[in-house]
């Protein structure tokens, strides 16, 4: 896999683990903005987890 489709995977991944969220009446607002957040920087990162990820292998 390269760096380019485990950032599309991710991006995929972590859009989809939102909609889930975003469509639960059960979430909290604060607890979606703050997790929104976390999700936003892990993307950010991807490179970082793609070279972690690789080296392991």
């Amino acid at each position: 896999m390269t760096e380019e489709e485990f950032d599309n995977r991710l991006v995929e991944t972590l859009d989809g683990f939102l909609e889930t969220l975003a469509e639960s009446p059960d979430v909290n607002l604060d607890r979606f903005y703050t997790m929104t957040c976390l999700l936003e920087n892990l993307r950010f990162f991807s490179p970082v987890l793609y070279s972690a990820i690789k080296n392991k292998e």
